[in-house]
């Protein structure tokens, strides 16, 4: 993984069906999507449940490009080196699944993989200051987490615009997570996101056996994003 800030669209998987996880991560990434983007839900530090690492193992090989693992559970660290083992490239966890976010970095950057940080609509960027050093990307949540095809919630646009301004020229990407389509894509990417993970806005209408809908889904949120961000 190289890093540049051109803007990535990163399909949720949540999205797919799950019958055909194998056959939908290929058909996303022949549609022109950049990173496949994994949803892990515990039911504890959200209410709901989706997949473990057999999972993320089991769709690595149909994954060409970018595997990113995002972690809503709590605790984190007694998966990291599982969910590493099963091929994940960047594994995000939430400042807010536990007291020790640092220690958690630590252990994922241990495993030779990205490290990602995601902070919930509530969360302020104060403690993401102290956290710049151990990060590859900082995920904000735009919806609340734990369900897909919620809308949009937009006063995290100020923060993407702060986030952008703290991180500088650091090679730390801002990925949104959360009701991303080709109306909300340019609010933030003008703000200074080049990540955009879209499920329901990428997955609605196609299939595996047409799956042509993904990628007029996925090139209409890349120009919304690419022509506000300049």
């Amino acid at each position: 993984m190289t890093f540049d800030r051109r803007i990535k669209i990163a399909p949720s998987i949540l999205s797919a069906d799950f019958a055909s996880f194998g056959a939908e991560c290929r058909a996303i990434e022949d549609q022109g999507a950049d990173w496949v983007h994994v949803d892990v839900m515990d039911g504890h530090f959200v209410p709901n449940i989706t997949f473990g690492p057999a999972t993320c193992a089991a769709i690595r090989p149909h994954v060409r490009g970018v595997m990113d693992v995002h972690l809503m559970i709590a605790p984190v660290d007694p998966y990291i080196e599982a969910f590493a083992a099963a091929g994940a490239d960047i594994i995000t966890a939430h400042l807010e699944a536990g007291p020790h976010i640092h220690r958690t970095l630590q252990a994922i950057r241990n495993t030779g993989k990205r490290s990602g940080l995601a902070i919930n609509p509530g969360t302020g960027i104060e403690a993401v200051v102290h956290l710049l050093d151990m990060i590859d990307l900082v995920c904000v949540m735009t919806v609340n987490p734990g369900f897909g095809g919620q809308s949009f919630i937009g006063s995290q646009v100020d923060k993407v615009r702060r986030l952008r301004a703290l991180i500088g020229e650091r090679p730390i990407h801002i990925e949104i997570d959360g009701g991303v389509t080709p109306a909300t894509a340019p609010l933030v990417a003008a703000a200074g996101a080049d990540v955009l993970v879209a499920g329901s806005a990428v997955f609605r209408g196609g299939s595996v056996s047409d799956p042509a809908p993904y990628g007029a889904s996925i090139r209409a949120i890349r120009a919304a994003a690419e022509a506000a961000a300049g």
